[in-house]
């Protein structure tokens, strides 16, 4: 699997910034595997997709902006910063 398999265009109008008011009403994106077809659901109609013997995971993992762009103050150049993790605020770093 290749890194560029999961880049795609995501309108910015289309990021949800602040939760529905009834979670249980938020939309839910359906992609077939097998046929690729993508349908638009609500999230309480999850219940349509699960069968005997599947499995939920639960990640509370939250997310934070990770990708910093910035300049060099003497010569200009575009620099990129990644943040891969965070790091534990009492100890110094490596």
């Amino acid at each position: 699997m290749k890194l560029s398999q999961f880049k795609f265009n995501l309108p910015s109008e289309l990021i949800a910034l602040q939760p529905t008011q009834n979670r249980d009403e938020a939309r839910l994106m359906v992609v077939d595997r097998k046929t690729g077809t993508i349908e638009h659901r609500i999230f309480k109609d999850l219940v349509d997709y699960v069968k005997d013997g599947d499995v939920f995971v639960i990640n509370n993992t939250k997310v934070f902006p990770a990708k910093l762009y910035g300049e060099k103050e003497k010569t200009g150049a575009k620099i990129e910063v990644l943040l891969l993790r965070e790091l534990d605020a009492r100890r110094p770093g490596p």
